[in-house]
């Protein structure tokens, strides 16, 4: 089977617009907007495991394992924009939901570590 110019892009177009509607579904942010955020003073937190965060990391991130958030909650301040990530987006999706149940208002999915820019 072939496909002609016209077709191919047809269909990355129709992929691209697919993968928008499912980060915006998740509440995902776009990394220019974490990066933003982050820069004008938001928390960053990594909701990995400490394993996973010391083989990687963005610098300045807060490890605080999503398995740990129910018992470490009180260390995440309520008066300040946090920005959360994964490796995934699983995790952070999960914990997003958590804090936003207990009171946070200015939590942000980035999603997956790899996201970021």
């Amino acid at each position: 089977m072939t496909f002609n110019l016209t077709t191919l892009a047809l269909i990355a177009l129709v992929i691209l617009i697919a993968l928008s509607i499912v980060r915006k579904k998740m509440n995902f942010i776009d990394p220019q907007t974490a990066r933003q955020l982050v820069d004008e003073g938001a928390l960053l937190v990594d909701v990995r495991t400490p394993q996973e965060y010391n083989e990687r990391h963005i610098p300045g991130a807060l490890n605080l394992p999503l398995q740990e958030l129910e018992a470490r909650t009180a260390e995440l301040p309520k008066d300040r924009t946090l920005v959360l990530y994964c490796r995934s987006g699983n995790r952070s999706s999960m914990a997003r939901r958590f804090l936003l149940s207990k009171g946070y208002e200015e939590v942000h999915d980035l999603g997956a570590i790899t996201s970021w820019r």
